[in-house]
């Protein structure tokens, strides 16, 4: 090199290496604090700890922590906030640095090994508490958990012994008491997980596998676990919130991403078929069901769900024979499911077989004895039974109960004209065709009339006299045109209608 350019080189390491020194004189400037200032932060701390607002303790710790960071007592303080406020993760490094410090320092290691027994790791919190005794062996909480240490390697070893000759309720009961000596220890709660995944209780593993999944760093495989319980149990939206968990920790982990997207896209459909219901949009909802029925054939509860809400489309639509015959095949697949027991009633009303839909209802009732809309639809269902015995004016003019005004009055002036009592010879003939008349007649003056009309449907006839305060109306067949009835008159009289 010439000589030069070796004097130029050496000016500019000499000037990196001022500058190097500068900036550890300001940093220890900003960063350092004097005794008094650390003082004054530990007893803040204190103070606030004690006050119970550990946020500000913290953060008062963490400067006294950054002030003098050869202080062991800092680090102790410290990790008592991150205990207080359940972060026994955060305290674990804390308590180290202080022993690292002070090795004698035996109400740290007590701690830690607390922490240690609590996250089942036997070995290390055996330690700790055996150097506790070592330099105090009259320490009666040291020995006390050095005992249970002993006691939860036994019951460990107990479980899986058991778990592994396929006992797994004898599994269970050992890991209850592992769970109580160490209810921070996630292999205990994933392994009695598993064993009431085998148990056919998945509730219960789903218990056990939520705060286990947030007791490792990344616990991908409890997440994605946890979202295909919830999944298999048709709650697609915490099985999408727990597979989102996972790609938090890894957004290419290949098993995550597949099971997303699956659970993606079944919760659109089951999400966009029910606001398409609370629109009254009832054919496409059901189409978005029958969607989902082949995007996810393999789970049970998504087909009977979607044929479940597919019958009360049916019973919406006014399509009550379809509505009959899918609402009876969801019931094979869920016998005890009151809203399709429900639905299939009012399907049954809506083709006016009413012994029938009270039968579907009073099954309801014996599953769900408090559920009101089941006793207020057996008792319509009721009252519409014991008025079918009477007059059932939808079954006189021969129309649906969901016809509108135009299928009503077209109904009745066919009838009327067929039956008009002009058109019979005889008087036998023509006492028959008063008497059908004067039902047709009523038929369409209680149908068309929007109020007689909604007391007929809720198992009330507004022209039987039975059901009117003080009696009224004229003839034994209601004749809604007052108390006249023109046929009463003699077999000779001749009236003059309009089917209007």
């Amino acid at each position: 090199m010439e000589p030069g350019r070796r004097r130029g080189l050496s000016s500019v390491l000499s000037s990196l290496s001022l500058l190097c020194v500068v900036l550890d004189l300001q940093l220890d400037g900003v960063l350092g604090a004097t005794p008094v200032e650390i003082e004054q932060h530990l007893e803040m701390g204190r103070k606030l700890l004690a006050a119970g607002q550990l946020a500000e303790a913290l953060s008062h710790y963490h400067s006294a922590v950054e002030g003098d960071s050869k202080n062991y007592l800092t680090y102790y303080k410290r990790a008592a906030v991150y205990l207080a406020m359940g972060k026994s993760k955060s305290a674990l490094p804390d308590l180290t640095r202080a022993i690292e410090l002070k090795p004698d320092f035996l109400a740290a290691r007590l701690q830690r090994g607390n922490i240690l027994l609590k996250q089942g790791n036997i070995q290390e919190a055996r330690e700790d508490f055996q150097a506790v005794l070592d330099r105090s062996p009259q320490q009666e909480e040291a020995r006390k958990q050095l005992h249970k240490t002993e006691e939860l390697e036994m019951l460990q070893e107990e479980a899986h012994h058991a778990y592994h000759t396929g006992d797994y309720a004898a599994t269970v009961h050992v890991l209850e008491h592992v769970i109580e000596l160490s209810p921070w220890d996630p292999d205990s709660r994933e392994l009695r997980a598993e064993c009431y995944i085998r148990m056919g209780e998945p509730r219960k593993a789903i218990s056990d596998l939520a705060p286990a999944a947030h007791l490792r760093t990344d616990n991908r495989a409890a997440f994605l676990k946890l979202s295909h319980l919830h999944y298999n149990l048709g709650e697609h939206q915490n099985s999408l919130s727990q597979i989102r968990e996972c790609l938090k920790l890894d957004q290419d982990d290949k098993e995550c991403f597949a099971h997303y997207k699956q659970v993606k896209k079944l919760s659109k459909q089951l999400d966009s078929a029910e606001e398409l219901i609370e629109e009254q949009r009832y054919q496409e909802a059901m189409e978005k069901y029958e969607s989902a029925m082949k995007t996810e054939p393999n789970v049970p509860f998504y087909t009977s769900k979607a044929k479940e809400r597919i019958c009360y489309c049916l019973v919406k639509s006014n399509r009550a024979e379809e509505a009959v015959d899918v609402c009876s095949e969801a019931l094979k697949r869920d016998p005890q499911n009151i809203n399709i027991l429900r639905d299939r009633a009012e399907a049954y009303i809506l083709l006016q077989d009413y012994e029938k839909a009270v039968e579907d209802y009073q099954e309801a009732r014996e599953f769900d004895q408090e559920n009101q809309e089941i006793h207020e639809g057996l008792d319509c269902a009721q009252k519409l039974l014991k008025q079918s015995r009477k007059r059932d004016y939808y079954k006189i003019l021969g129309v649906s109960r969901s016809a509108n005004k135009q299928e009503i009055i077209k109904a009745y002036r066919k009838l009327a004209q067929q039956w008009h009592p002009d058109n019979f010879q005889s008087q036998e003939d023509k006492k028959e065709a008063e008497k059908k008349f004067i039902d047709i007649a009523s038929a369409k003056e209680v149908l068309t009339d929007p109020e007689m009309r909604q007391k007929f449907d809720s198992g009330e006839d507004p022209l039987d006299p039975e059901t009117q305060q003080g009696g009224g109306g004229g003839g034994g067949h209601g004749w809604p045109f007052g108390g006249f009835n023109p046929f009463e008159s003699g077999g000779h009289f001749h009236f003059k209608f309009h089917y209007n």
